[in-house]
């Protein structure tokens, strides 16, 4: 049996996960080592730290969803009518995004690097598409995520069809082998197997063109969330092995951390192992992670979250533009906070989340979400038309009819 109603889970879970981006993004103008867009002068170790942690899951993840999500809006559509909604929803966003959203976020960072000119002075070198960094100042940032997820519904949409067709039937009826037991974990496998031998020659880039372990790797959380929603046993599984999904992640991020803490990694000199298996070995505790909390998530999830809420329907509707929105208000804040002095990291990342989040959601509140035009540029869904209402009868109709009967 199909599922083809929205699971309220998911929707909190993709509200969590972007509330997690915040955390993450704000925090980003404060951590040590990590590069970005505005630093401030001292960063901290231990948000470094913690960023890490969430950027092993986070991404993962909300492809995951995403997956989800792209099930449902196969739902009664054709492959074209599936493609032309992705369209409307993902790409041009993501054109909104790289000519209007973005180029603030570029333009304060030419500020710190020295450039003494007006915005509406800089902004034409926008339209001479020379990719950002490299002198350039086209780019999508923060939206890379909307710019891969709308490649891979455009890829594998004949594959969906066919997912969620009656022609697919005999495939899902053999997926339903891996709800048993714990085989459903079988599905990590190809995501782990590629991110250990593709990531050390192939670093994260986001670019898309020099990006080729991860553009694989996010792939895989995406096939592997649409292919669990479209055989719930395979959910139903994760929801029972949900305890085991976590002992999974937890038990590789100690191992993980413990290492790292100690120096102990690959190519330092701390490294007691020779062979060349250990070092991907140890490569392979990120995915393992990853796998493991994501898994986890749903699981949990889908036992303690399947439940709708009067609120659930304005907060997913808000969470895209949201995302959309928030990194050029972190970086337009950022650029006056970093200049405050006798402030501590900690007021200034606390100070950095609260106004990004007030800024943020009340420019969708009440200068997107109302108009149908704006609606449209941030991938939202038209605006419900009211229903019509219908009037009781008056005395007089109640009487005609009494008459005529």
């Amino acid at each position: 049996m199909e599922t083809t109603q929205r699971q309220s889970y998911l929707d909190w879970l993709r509200i969590l996960s972007i509330v997690g981006v915040l955390f993450f993004h704000s925090a980003m103008p404060f951590v040590a080592e990590d590069d970005w867009h505005i630093k401030n002068a001292q960063t901290s170790n231990l948000l470094m730290e913690s960023n890490h942690f969430l950027h092993l899951f986070r991404m993962p993840l909300l492809f995951f969803i995403s997956g989800t999500v792209s099930y449902y809006m196969m739902q009664r559509r054709s492959t074209l009518s599936f493609i032309g909604l992705r369209f409307r929803r993902l790409f041009i966003p993501l054109l909104v995004g790289m000519f209007i959203i973005v180029p603030p976020q570029i333009f304060m960072e030419r500020l710190v690097h020295g450039y003494k000119g007006g915005f509406w002075d800089w902004y034409p070198s926008v339209f001479n598409f020379v990719p950002y960094p490299k002198g350039g100042s086209f780019s999508w940032h923060h939206l890379w995520f909307i710019a891969y997820l709308f490649i891979y519904d455009l890829i594998f949409a004949p594959m969906f069809a066919w997912l969620i067709s009656p022609k697919s039937d005999g495939f899902k009826q053999k997926l339903a082998a891996l709800a048993q037991g714990k085989w459903v974990y079988l599905l990590m496998l190809p995501g782990i197997i590629w991110f250990t031998f593709t990531s050390w020659q192939l670093p994260e880039t986001n670019d898309l063109i020099h990006d080729g372990c991860y553009f694989v790797y996010w792939l895989f959380f995406v096939l592997v969330g649409f292919i669990c929603i479209t055989q719930p046993k395979l959910m139903d599984s994760l929801e029972r092995n949900r305890r085991f999904a976590l002992t999974i992640g937890f038990l590789s991020l100690m191992m993980w951390e413990v290492m790292r803490w100690n120096k102990i990694e690959p190519q330092h000199e701390n490294w007691p192992f020779h062979h060349i298996l250990f070092s991907y070995a140890f490569t392979a505790l990120r995915p393992v992670i990853a796998w493991g909390w994501v898994l986890a998530l749903v699981g949990y999830g889908k036992h303690y979250f399947n439940r709708s809420h009067k609120v659930l329907n304005y907060l997913n509707q808000a969470v895209y533009p949201f995302y959309i929105l928030h990194q050029t208000v972190i970086v337009l804040v950022v650029y006056y906070i970093v200049q405050t002095p006798n402030e501590s990291i900690l007021s200034k990342y606390i100070y950095t989340v609260g106004i990004t989040f007030f800024v943020t959601v009340l420019t969708y509140h009440l200068l997107i979400r109302p108009y149908a035009l704006t609606r449209f540029l941030f991938g939202m869904k038209p605006k419900d038309k009211p229903k019509p209402v219908i009037e009781a009868p008056t005395e007089e109709i109640r009487a005609v009819v009494t008459l005529s009967t």
